[in-house]
Order: C-alpha cells, then structure tokens, then sequence
C-alpha cells in the first residue's frame, strides 16, 4: 500500500507541476504585449521547430515520469510501451542481428535500431528514459531558484538602499565561490539524488537571474505608472505585483528557458563526475561516463555515447533556439 501511495504521491507532483506552470502562461498571454509576441514567434520556424522538439522530449519525460502500479511492483508509461523490446545477453551493434563478439557471436532476440549496452538493454529505450533526469533536474531547479531570483532582484531596485546593499553583497560572495566546487560541495553534503541536485543548482543559480531582474526593476520604477500608481494610494505589494512583476515577466520567461538549457548540461556533467544522479538512475552524463571505457574496446562500441551525447546535444540546442526566438519576439528591434 505504501508503495502504491508513493506512485500517486509523484504522479500528483508531476500533474500539479504542469498545471501550475500552464496556469502561469495563461494568465499572461492575455496581455497585448505577449499576443503581440506570440504572433511574431509563430512567424519564427526556427523558434516553433525547437519548441516542437521540446515537446517531443517533454512527451518522453511525462512517459517515463508517470508510474502505473503492477503486480511485479510499479513501471513507468514508457517502460510499458517498450515492454516487448528484449534485453540480450551482452552488446549488439545497430541493426544487428547476433551480440558483438569476436569469438561467439550468438543470436538476438531481436533487433535494436541504435543497438545495446553492456548489460544487453536498447540504447534508445536507456535515451529516451534519461530523458526524466534531464528534464526533473531543470523543472525542480527552476523551481528554486526563479522565485527565488525574481524576489531578491525585484526587492533590491524596489527599496534600494540597504536592502539593495545586502542582496548585492549576498548574490556576489555566491558568485565569488567557483560554481563546480560549490555544487561538488552541496552534494557530498547532502547525498547523491535528484532533488539533492535540484537544490544545489537552485542555491548556485539564482544569482543570474537576481541580477537581471534587479536591472530591468530598476529601469521600470522610473516609469511614469509607477509614479501615478504611487500617487493614488497603492500600496508597495500591489506595485509590485500588478505593474512590476508582469513587466518583468518576458525577462523571466526567456532567462528561464535558456537557464533550463544550462541546467540540463550541469546535471550531465555532474552525473558524469559521479555526484549526480544515483547509481541505477537513467542519466545521460551516466551513460556517456560508461560509455568511456567502450571507445577503447575491441570490437569498438561507439553506438552509446554517440546517442546520449546526441540527445543531450538535440535538447541544448533546441532550448538554445527557441530561447533566442522569444527575445527576437519580445523584443524585435534587437533581434
């Protein structure tokens, strides 16, 4: 029963993750400026091909982030569609037909587009289900460090004085600590695991986004709205939740999807150093630090890495892309 409880208890964060987020962008997209946006953005193929990829690999997270309970013990979406693939008995190349051996190749069980591992599991089953990693390190990231970043930036150009010394001061000594050694530190500290992981990239990386919503902040209370708000009686929440914040918005949008992008490479190269994701967790910097050992084997095993470095690299690239395409929308006169 406790473990049927689990199973919900994450479909239910996953579900109120998605919802909290659509919700978000909704109530946003109202606004002139951000239809105006929209529609310069559908205009952008390169922008609606990246957010078409991204959406394939936020399909792929989805499947493999929802656990459906069975009598054996709980699989995810994915592993259920992926079930009648077989696992072999050791490597096998792309399309091919017996296991790689040089001295006593034996038959497949079935045939694996982009091949095995050493374990005998598909490749691209192990791909596409570190995708979860990938995409749970960036979504409970940003999780932490954008509210976290939007209020200490949007608090200092507000009040200023002290209150800016402070905020200065705390977000440079973060910034003055190399951020790999940081990170490397947090974890040993508090253990290899997804949300240990989440939360040091959350402490090292708000610091960005509190300088950039600190600048913007401070360029928009110079306004004449936030003088005549001042003037009819508002108080200091609402300036900065109805007129403040919404015009900080764009900003925050396009910091976080290109921020996604570098948290998506921290957690690669972190489990790839070995503080990330726990052992047995589908990872690409887990797959792409196995897979070291292949480039050197004898026949050569090229087919894993060469898939996680791909994925890895199709999903920068295409948070890249689309990044680039809302500043071009938001702001077409510096495109």
């Amino acid at each position: 029963m406790a473990a049927f409880d689990l199973v919900w208890v994450q479909n239910l964060s996953v579900f109120t993750g998605y919802a909290l987020l659509g919700g978000a962008l909704w109530r946003v997209a109202g606004t002139e400026r951000w239809k105006a946006a929209w529609h310069r953005l559908r205009g952008d193929r390169t922008g609606m091909a990246a957010l078409a990829l991204i959406c394939v690999f936020l399909l792929v997270g989805t499947l493999e982030s929802f656990s459906v309970p069975q009598p054996t013990g709980s699989r995810t979406l994915l592993q259920l569609a992926t079930a009648g693939i077989p696992q072999e008995k050791g490597y096998s190349a792309p399309l091919a037909t017996t296991t790689l051996s040089v001295a006593n190749p034996t038959p497949l069980a079935g045939r694996h587009l982009l091949g095995t591992d050493a374990l005998g599991r598909d490749t691209l089953v192990q791909t596409l289900r570190a995708t979860r990693s990938a995409l749970w390190i960036g979504g409970l990231t940003s999780i932490i460090y954008i509210p976290l970043g939007v209020l200490l930036g949007i608090l200092a150009a507000f009040y200023r004085g002290w209150v800016d010394d402070v905020v200065q001061y705390f977000y440079s000594t973060v910034a003055a600590v190399p951020e790999i050694l940081m990170l490397v530190s947090i974890l040993m500290v508090l253990g290899k695991g997804l949300g240990t992981m989440a939360i040091a990239l959350g402490i090292t990386g708000w610091v960005g986004m509190a300088r950039l919503i600190r600048g913007e902040t401070l360029r928009q209370v110079e306004r004449p709205y936030v003088a005549a708000a001042r003037a009819m009686g508002q108080s200091d929440w609402k300036i900065l939740m109805r007129h403040l914040l919404p015009n900080v918005m764009h900003l925050v949008l396009i910091k976080a999807v290109l921020g996604f992008s570098g948290l998506v490479l921290a957690e690669a190269v972190l489990s790839y150093l070995g503080v990330g994701s726990p052992v047995g967790t589908a990872s690409w910097g887990a797959m792409i630090d196995a897979s070291r050992s292949e480039l050197s084997r004898e026949p050569f095993v090229w087919w894993n890495i060469s898939t996680s470095a791909g994925a890895l690299f199709l999903l920068v690239l295409a948070l890249n892309l689309f990044g680039d395409s809302l500043r071009r929308a938001f702001d077409p006169k510096h495109g």
